[in-house]
């Protein structure tokens, strides 16, 4: 697998919901759509979004795997413990 440039231009396509009307949106960097799905994102949307960077297409589990990849360059939301 090559190496994924998160400072890249990027466009989130989420999934259509009645209920949440989030559309289209485009990022100045992959790595801030990426945060953005995964943090963002009601998990029920997540699933069935996909991203864009550089003609190549990322679904929900290649976003995931973006954002847990150790090159990812974000600092990660903290989990709440309950």
């Amino acid at each position: 697998m090559d190496a994924f440039d998160y400072s890249c231009a990027a466009e989130l396509f989420p999934r259509k919901s009645r209920r949440q009307p989030l559309g289209y949106r485009r990022f100045a960097r992959a790595a801030y759509a990426i945060r953005f799905a995964i943090e963002e994102l009601p998990p029920t949307l997540l699933l069935g979004t996909y991203l864009e960077v550089d003609a190549e297409r990322y679904d929900s589990e290649g976003i995931r795997r973006l954002y847990e990849s150790a090159d990812y360059p974000l600092a990660r939301r903290v989990a709440e413990s309950v």
